[in-house]
C-alpha cells in the first residue's frame, strides 16, 4: 500500500469497475428491497442536500445488498418544466431567437438536444459520490414509458370525474406566462406602504359617527378596480347598521355591497377590508361565501384590461356585467396603474393617509417578478377524493414517517387539501391529452386517434390539442410505479412495489410525498413506500440556510476534490450584478477559506454527513468535522499498513494450524460482535449518526489506540510461540476485514481498497466487498470475561498515563506503580496479564499493598475502590515544577482578566455579535478549567 491515503487515486478506479461489472444491478435472489431516488432536475447540479440524502440512500442500499436482499436503487431525473425551458430559451435569446420564432415542435427538439448534451451533469456528479444505483434502469420523466403512464392516469381520472377543467384563481407569473405551484413562489419580507382610502357610502348612508364614507386600508391599490364588496366583522358595532348597504366604488362608479365576515379582524386597521376575489386568494374565499362576482381586471402580463371580465364561481362569464374601466388605465402595468390610482384618490380627496408597512411579497423563484393571483382556465385534480385513503394509510401504519412527528405535518396539509392545479402554460412537458373541436367541446383520450374512435369523430371534425402541459409534480407523483413498467404488470412491479423507504426533505411532503401516496393507492391499490425518512436541511456552520445570495453555498464536489481560493471566489461571485454584495461575499469567503478548500475525498464527506444525521434536525455543516473524518480515513489507512507489515508473507491461520489467542485478541474479537450488532441496529432505525459514532469509537479508540498496541508484545517477543503469533496475526487480519464490511455502506471506496489488499491474507475469493455479506453478531465469539479484564487493564493504564501528564513525567521513563485495595478478580486479571499492563503503561515494577499499608509520597488516582499510586521520589524536581506551574497560573489569570473585562463592558456586550460574545464566554470557561487543573497539580506537588 502507498504510504499515504490518496482518495483521488482509488475512487474513480473502483467506481468504474463497479459500474462496468454491473454490481449495482439487482441480484435476482432474495427478498426485494427498493429505494426510488427523488429525481433531481435535469438542469441541476449536485448540492449539499443531494449529497446528504443520497449518502443515506446509498448506505441503506449497500447495507441491504450485503444482507442478501434483491436490491434495486432506481435512478432518474425530472424534466423540470419551467427550469429546463428557461435554460434553452436563454440560449436562444443569446442568438436573438425566441421559441415563438421556432414554433413548438422545433423548440422541443432543441430542448431534447440540450438534454442529451448537457443534461447529465448531475448524474456524473452522483457517480463521484459513490451512488450504487442501477444505471441501466435510469429513467427520465419524459421517457416514452413514463409518458404512457401519465396519459393513462390522466384519462382514467378524467373518465371518473376526478380531473376537470375550470376557471380558478392561480399563482400567475406575468413574465413566464404560466401558472406555478406554491413551491415555486418565494415570499420575501419587504418595506412597503399601507394606503388608506375613503370609499363613499351610496344612497346617502352614514356611519355611526356621521361620516358618509368608510376607510379601507390596502397594500395593493391597483386591485381596487376589481373590488366586488367590502367586508366588516359581524361583531363590530361601528358598522353593524351598514351591513347589507352599498358603497360607490371610486373611479369605477359601481355600487358594491358591504358584507359581514369573520375573516375581518375588527381590531386591525379600520376594521373595513376591500374584497377583490379575482386577485387575492383569501378574498376569493370571502367572495365565494357571499356570492359576489369575480371581476378580473388584468391580462396575462398583469396590465390593466380595457374592459373587466366578470365570472361566477362556476367559472361562467357573466354576460350582462358592465365591465367598463376608466380608459386612462387601459394597458398600464399594474404598478404604473397603482401610482396613477393613488394620485387620483389624492386629487379627489379620498386618500386618508399612507403608512409605512412591512409585507410579504410573493415572487416567482425563477422569474423574480411579483406573482399575481389570476383567474384562468386550468385543469384540476379533485384532490379531496384521493386524500381520504392517503390519510388512512398513515393513520393505520401502512406508511410510517421517520421521525414520527412529521406525520402531523402530513395530516395537517392533507385534511385541508384543495384541488390540485395540474396545468402549466409551457411547451416543455407532458402535453395534456385533451382535444377541442371548433365549438370548444373537450375530448380526452390517449391520442387523437383514440379520441376520434371513442367519440365517432370523422376527419371532417377539426381537432386541436390543448397547448398546456402538466405540472411536473403530476408525472413525479407516479414515480414509484411508472418507473417499474406500469401500466403493464411487470415482474419488477411485483418484486419492488411497494418500495421500502423514501428519503426526502420536509419541504416536499405535500408537493411530492402526499401526491405519490394518493396516486399509488389509486392506481396500484398499494402504498408507494413503507417508510418516509425525512431529513433535515443542511445549513452552513453558523446555522444559516445556504443560498447564492448569501455566498455560503458549498459544492460537495469541491469538498471531495478541493478548490483553490481564486476559483472558489469566481464560483461565488462570478456574474453578480451587485458589486457591494460581491465584495461582501468575497470578504466572507477569504475569511472562511483563506487557502481555499483542501481535498478530503468522498468517504470523508459521506462519513461526515452520516455522523451529522440526527433524526429530522437541520444540520450545521462543520468543516472541522470534515477534516476530522479525513484524519479518520488516514487512521484506517495507517492501521492497515501496520497490519500488512506484520502479516504479509506470514502464516495468518487462514489455512489452519493452532491458534493461541491473547486476552487482547479475545477482547477485540468480542467487542467486534457488539459493533456488528450496534451498526446494524442503528442503520435499520435510520440513526446513521449513532452508527457512525459506533464505528468511529471502535476504530479509533479500540482497534487503533489499544488493540494494535496490545498486539505488539505477542508479535515481537522472542518468547511468543508460533501459535500465539499466528493467533494475533489471524485476529489482526480478521477483525480488520470484518471492520471493512461493517464500514462499507457508509465509506465504500477506502473499504474496497483495503479489502482488496487484505484478500491474499484472508483467503476471500469474492470480486468486490460490496458483494460480500454484512458481518453478523456471532454469540460464539463473545467473551465477556475478556472484555471485563481488558477494560480493567485499560483503566489502570489510563490512570498511570494521566499521572504522567499531570506530573510532567516523560512517557519514556519506566515507573514503579503501587496498587492498593485490589479485588480478587483484579488480582487474577493482573497475574494473567501483567506483561500487557507493563508494556502499555511503561511500568518496570508493580507492587501490591494492603488497603491500610503506608505508601511513599506519590501521585495517585482512584478507579472505583482501587488506588493507583506512582511514587514521586527521584522522578521530578518539585520546586522547579511548582515554579513552572505558577508561571502558567499567572499567564492564564491575566488572559482571564482581559476576557472578563470585555464581558463586563456594557458597550462591548451591547454591540458585539452574539457569536463573538459566545466565543469569549467559551474562552473564559476553557481557561477556568485549565486553571483548575493546574491548581490541582500544585496541590499534589505540595504533598510530595
Amino acid at each position: 500500500m502507498d504510504k499515504t491515503y490518496q482518495p483521488s487515486e482509488i475512487e474513480t478506479k473502483h467506481y468504474q469497475q463497479w459500474e462496468k461489472s454491473e454490481y449495482f444491478k439487482p441480484s435476482g435472489e432474495g427478498k426485494g428491497y427498493c429505494i426510488m431516488i427523488p429525481p433531481p432536475n435535469v438542469t441541476g447540479s449536485l448540492h449539499m442536500g443531494h449529497a446528504f440524502q443520497q449518502t443515506i440512500m446509498d448506505a441503506l442500499t449497500r447495507y441491504h445488498r450485503m444482507k442478501g436482499f434483491n436490491t434495486l436503487w432506481q435512478p432518474g431525473t425530472d424534466h423540470a418544466g419551467i427550469a429546463t425551458q428557461m435554460v434553452v430559451e436563454r440560449q436562444l435569446a443569446a442568438d436573438g431567437v425566441s421559441r415563438h420564432d421556432l414554433g413548438r415542435d422545433t423548440f422541443i427538439d432543441k430542448i431534447w438536444e440540450w438534454k442529451e448534451k448537457s443534461g447529465g451533469t448531475i448524474t456524473e456528479q452522483q457517480r463521484r459520490l459513490g451512488t450504487s444505483v442501477d444505471w441501466s434502469r435510469e429513467r427520465f420523466t419524459m421517457d416514452p414509458g413514463m409518458s404512457k403512464a401519465v396519459q393513462e392516469v390522466f384519462v382514467q381520472l378524467f373518465d371518473e370525474g376526478l380531473i376537470y377543467r375550470g376557471k380558478r384563481l392561480v399563482n400567475w407569473d406575468p413574465k413566464l406566462h404560466t401558472a406555478i405551484s406554491d413551491l415555486e413562489v418565494e415570499s420575501k419580507e419587504e418595506n412597503g406602504f399601507m394606503w388608506h382610502f375613503r370609499y363613499p357610502l351610496a344612497n346617502g348612508q352614514k356611519t355611526a359617527d356621521g361620516k358618509d364614507y368608510v376607510i379601507v386600508a390596502t397594500t395593493r391599490p391597483e386591485t381596487m378596480l376589481g373590488d366586488t364588496c367590502i367586508a366588516v366583522n359581524p361583531e363590530d358595532e361601528r358598522y353593524t347598521d351598514l351591513v347589507g348597504k352599498t358603497i360607490t366604488l371610486p373611479l369605477v362608479g359601481r355600487e358594491i355591497p358591504i358584507v359581514a365576515d369573520d375573516y375581518v379582524e375588527k381590531d386591525f386597521g379600520t376594521g373595513v377590508v376591500k374584497i377583490t376575489p379575482a386577485h387575492d386568494f383569501n378574498d376569493y374565499e370571502v367572495g365565494k361565501r357571499h356570492g359576489v362576482l369575480l371581476v378580473n381586471i388584468f391580462d396575462r402580463n398583469a396590465a390593466v384590461l380595457k374592459t373587466a371580465e366578470a365570472y361566477n364561481y362556476q367559472g361562467k362569464v357573466v354576460e350582462d356585467f358592465d365591465g367598463s374601466l376608466p380608459s386612462q388605465y387601459a394597458g398600464l402595468d399594474r404598478f404604473e396603474a397603482r401610482k396613477k390610482i393613488v394620485a387620483e384618490f389624492e386629487e379627489m380627496g379620498l386618500l386618508e393617509k399612507i403608512d409605512d408597512h412591512k409585507l410579504m411579497t410573493p415572487k416567482g423563484d425563477r422569474s423574480g417578478v411579483v406573482i399575481e393571483p389570476w383567474l384562468t382556465d386550468q385543469w384540476y385534480v379533485d384532490a379531496k377524493s384521493l386524500a381520504g385513503p392517503a390519510i388512512e394509510a398513515v393513520e393505520n401504519g401502512d406508511i410510517e414517517f421517520v421521525p414520527k412527528q412529521w406525520e402531523n405535518t402530513y395530516f395537517s396539509w392533507m385534511r385541508d387539501i384543495q384541488d390540485w392545479c395540474i396545468s402549466r402554460q409551457l411547451w416543455w412537458g407532458h402535453q395534456i391529452p385533451a382535444w377541442y373541436d371548433d365549438e370548444g367541446k373537450v375530448y380526452v383520450g390517449r391520442n387523437e386517434a383514440d379520441v376520434r374512435s371513442q367519440n365517432n369523430l370523422d376527419a371532417s371534425v377539426n381537432l386541436r390539442q390543448d397547448a398546456d402541459v402538466l405540472d411536473t409534480w403530476f408525472s413525479s407523483a407516479l414515480w414509484t410505479f411508472s418507473t417499474l413498467g406500469w401500466p403493464e404488470e411487470t415482474d419488477e412491479l411485483k418484486m419492488y412495489n411497494p418500495t421500502d423507504v423514501l428519503v426526502t426533505g420536509f419541504d416536499i411532503i405535500f408537493f411530492w410525498v402526499a401526491r405519490m401516496i394518493m396516486m399509488t393507492l389509486k392506481f396500484r391499490k398499494q402504498v408507494p413506500f413503507k417508510k418516509v425518512y425525512i431529513t433535515g436541511l443542511i445549513r452552513d456552520e453558523t446555522g444559516q440556510k445556504m443560498s447564492k445570495s448569501k455566498g455560503n453555498v458549498i459544492d460537495p464536489i469541491d469538498l471531495i476534490d478541493g478548490i483553490k481560493l481564486e476559483d472558489l471566489l469566481v464560483k461565488r461571485t462570478g456574474g453578480m450584478m451587485q458589486p457591494k454584495l460581491a465584495a461582501k461575499i468575497e470578504k466572507q469567503t477569504k475569511k472562511a477559506y483563506p487557502d481555499g478548500i483542501e481535498p478530503h475525498g468522498t468517504d470523508a464527506l459521506r462519513f461526515t454527513l452520516t455522523s451529522l444525521a440526527s433524526n429530522g434536525r437541520d444540520i450545521k455543516f462543520d468543516m472541522q468535522r470534515l477534516e476530522g473524518y479525513r484524519n479518520f480515513c488516514n487512521k484506517l489507512w495507517n492501521a492497515t499498513r501496520y497490519v500488512l507489515m506484520n502479516t504479509e508473507g506470514e502464516d495468518c491461520g487462514q489455512q489452519g494450524g493452532e491458534l493461541e489467542l491473547t486476552l487482547a485478541d479475545r477482547w477485540i474479537t468480542s467487542a467486534l460482535q457488539d459493533l456488528k450488532a450496534e451498526v446494524a441496529k442503528q442503520i435499520e432505525q435510520y440513526r446513521f449518526d449513532l452508527a457512525s459514532q459506533a464505528i468511529y469509537d471502535f476504530v479509533w479508540n479500540e482497534y487503533c489506540s489499544w488493540y494494535l498496541e496490545l498486539s505488539k508484545p505477542a508479535l515481537l517477543s522472542d518468547q511468543s510461540s508460533d501459535a500465539l503469533k499466528r493467533g494475533t496475526r489471524y485476529t489482526l487480519v480478521n477483525v480488520l476485514e470484518n471492520l471493512m464490511r461493517v464500514i462499507h455502506p457508509i465509506m465504500p471506496f477506502i473499504t474496497e481498497e483495503i479489502w482488496q489488499t487484505l484478500k491474499p491474507l484472508t483467503g476471500q475469493t469474492g470480486d468486490s466487498i460490496m458483494l460480500e455479506p454484512f458481518p453478523v453478531f456471532d454469540e460464539t465469539q463473545k467473551d465477556t470475561q475478556a472484555q471485563s479484564d481488558l477494560e480493567w487493564l485499560k483503566s489502570v493504564t489510563i490512570a498511570v498515563r494521566n499521572i504522567r501528564g499531570e506530573m510532567d513525567i516523560s512517557p519514556k521513563k519506566a515507573l514503579t506503580v503501587i496498587l492498593q485495595n485490589t479485588s480478587e478478580s483484579e488480582l487474577t486479571c493482573l497475574n494473567n496479564n501483567e506483561s500487557f499492563l507493563k508494556t502499555l503503561a511503561n511500568i518496570e515494577d508493580i507492587q501490591i499493598l494492603g488497603k491500610d499499608e503506608e505508601t511513599p509520597l506519590s501521585a495517585t488516582a482512584l478507579i472505583g475502590q482501587l488506588k493507583v499510586s506512582v511514587p514521586m521520589a527521584g522522578l521530578i524536581d518539585v520546586a522547579a515544577e511548582q515554579a513552572r506551574l505558577q508561571k502558567e497560573v499567572t499567564k492564564i489569570t491575566k488572559e482571564m482578566q482581559r476576557i472578563e473585562g470585555k464581558l463586563n463592558n456594557q458597550k462591548f456586550m451591547a454591540n458585539a455579535p452574539e457569536d463573538v460574545v459566545t466565543k469569549e464566554r467559551e474562552k473564559a470557561s476553557g481557561f477556568q478549567q485549565k486553571l483548575d487543573g493546574i491548581n490541582s497539580q500544585i496541590e499534589k506537588l505540595a504533598q510530595i
